[in-house]
């Protein structure tokens, strides 16, 4: 076959391909679409995302499932979705935890990054440095430090695991601060939270929505917000950023993604019907009682702040020697 026959023939079957995938995506959706959540039913992660699902299912005229995959971190769903066709009809809840899971888990099957392909954040919310206002005498994040520094190794924080973003928003602090304490982590947030309002650990450093009626009713003590400025909801409350620490920001964060190799058309249309979700009054209404930040971006964005959050908590992982055994 000489060349001009054989580029013929390749524009041909392109043209071809691009057109299969384009009458897929005119089609899409034609069965019910299952979103993978890989952690328990009710938690922080899946509470909002059945609601948008809800919503999309609603715009989509389709039937929307969410199915909960929890075990290993996260990695039991994510590794289910990561082998499942790439066809658009089955989705992961995308969060925190695979963002960092190869620096985490050396022996997986796959990769939690590479093997997706992004469609869009939805929400994020920051951490807050919270104290048990009668075990730890400090007041601000200046006598926090202090306090620490006084007591090297013999002050505990909980987290809801290994690996966790708890544990790793509070590792990225005290190498910044240059601090010594002891992580304890537990088996979820629940049993962390009940020993730090009982007085059994002293600090903690959760995500924020949780953790305003504990602040208001001064059963915690709020010293300061992980996030880039300082939240509505505690306006009082500085930044750690401002009290010190220029450039220090960590969001709990969750967003949607589909298997490596999903055709662009289907990730552009699954975009647009999330963010027509996520915008829509009724999800609205719902992220701002559970004070959680709406939040969306283009595949483009999401890739791009995935690969960052990778690269950074990676960091963070192996200077402080964070392990899930």
């Amino acid at each position: 076959m000489n060349r001009g026959r054989f580029l013929h023939w390749s524009l041909l079957i392109a043209a071809a391909i691009g057109f299969a995938a384009g009458a897929r995506a005119a089609s899409y959706p034609s069965s019910p679409v299952h979103i993978i959540v890989p952690y328990s039913a009710g938690g922080s992660s899946d509470v909002p995302m059945r609601a948008i699902a809800k919503q999309m299912s609603e715009q989509m005229d389709q039937s929307i499932v969410v199915e909960n995959k929890p075990g290993a971190g996260s990695m039991l769903g994510t590794e289910y979705a990561a082998h499942a066709a790439p066809n658009g009809y089955t989705l992961l809840l995308f969060s925190n935890p695979q963002a960092w899971g190869s620096a985490l888990f050396k022996h997986l099957t796959f990769d939690p990054v590479a093997d997706f392909e992004p469609i869009s954040l939805f929400s994020r919310e920051p951490g807050v440095l919270v104290v048990n206002p009668k075990t730890m005498p400090v007041h601000t994040l200046s006598e926090f430090i202090s306090y620490v520094k006084a007591h090297p190794g013999q002050i505990n924080f909980a987290s809801s695991g290994n690996g966790s973003a708890q544990q790793l928003f509070m590792e990225m602090f005290l190498g910044q601060a240059g601090l010594k304490m002891v992580h304890v982590p537990y088996r979820g947030s629940g049993p962390a939270l009940l020993d730090v309002l009982s007085g059994q650990v002293p600090v903690f450093m959760p995500g924020l929505a949780a953790m305003v009626s504990h602040i208001r009713a001064h059963e915690l003590r709020a010293l300061a917000i992980t996030g880039d400025t300082r939240s509505p909801l505690l306006p009082n409350v500085p930044t750690i950023a401002e009290s010190g620490f220029p450039g220090f920001s960590a969001y709990v964060w969750s967003g949607l993604v589909a298997p490596k190799g999903t055709p662009r058309p289907i990730i552009t249309e699954l975009n647009k019907q999330l963010t027509e979700a996520v915008r829509s009054p009724a999800v609205q209404s719902f992220m701002a009682k559970q004070s959680l930040e709406a939040v969306t971006d283009t595949p483009e964005e999401f890739k791009t702040f995935i690969e960052s959050e990778k690269s950074r908590w990676g960091n963070v992982i192996k200077s402080a020697g964070v392990t899930v055994n």
